[in-house]
């Protein structure tokens, strides 16, 4: 099966499908409507062959369909129907949950997006939970989005920002029982010393992420796997 994986952001979108060399790209922004990502898509694309899609979406999604409309897009997102728009059978999930499958090992892995955000998800036992632990509070007066975010970083500088996360993460690994947690998303890369327990991604794992996600899994195990990977947000 060939996949063509989208990657929607607030300033570019990324895209890359079976036995592409390499990942192209267009800018995104307020004018980033759904009908203009499908035209920018086919014209981007018009030499590639794919037979499914993988859209990472940068707001909630619900059902695989988007339940929010983003805040650093055009409108229109929520209620369109991407399937005939592209003639082509997709799969939507939110672009923090699905670098966090790109992300995936073994065991169960806590995800957390350093960006403008906190995006974070949960994988385990073939399945990709979506949380919003950017909404929980850091203090009275902040939300762990506001505190780890990029705002959080300006406002507070490295070092006070580099003692947040070292923090927040061992907390969370221990709320989810994670087996490790995987820091993605723009900032990560600035995080030093890593926390203990936490591994660094790449926001390319989103591109993984997008083709295992319509891959069937066989694995060496009595009990039988699902065929898919289930997304529940």
């Amino acid at each position: 099966m060939r996949v063509l994986v989208i990657d929607v952001g607030g300033t570019r979108v990324k895209m890359i499908a079976t036995g592409a060399d390499e990942p192209r790209r267009f800018k995104s922004g307020r004018y980033l409507v759904p009908q203009v990502l499908v035209g920018e898509v086919k014209r981007h694309t018009a030499d590639w062959r794919y037979d499914v899609i993988t859209i990472g979406y940068p707001g909630a999604v619900t059902g695989e369909h988007p339940s929010a409309e983003p805040g650093n897009l055009g409108r229109g997102w929520v209620g369109f129907d991407f399937a005939a728009a592209f003639a082509t059978p997709v799969r939507i999930i939110n672009d923090a949950a699905l670098q966090a499958l790109g992300s995936y090992r073994n065991g169960r892995m806590l995800f957390l997006g350093l960006g403008t955000g906190l995006g974070s998800a949960v994988v385990s036992e073939r399945v990709i939970f979506g949380f919003e632990l950017g909404s929980l509070p850091y203090s009275r007066r902040e939300t762990l989005a506001g505190r780890l975010g990029r705002a959080g970083r300006l406002r507070y500088g490295p070092e006070l920002w580099q003692k947040a996360i070292a923090r927040v993460v061992p907390t969370l690994r221990y709320a989810f029982a994670a087996d490790y947690v995987v820091l993605g998303g723009g900032n990560a890369k600035l995080v030093d010393p890593l926390p203990e327990g936490a591994v660094r991604g790449g926001n390319d794992n989103a591109f993984a992420g997008g083709f295992r996600l319509w891959q069937d899994i066989v694995e060496p195990h009595d009990r039988p796997a699902p065929s898919v990977w289930r997304v529940i947000s």
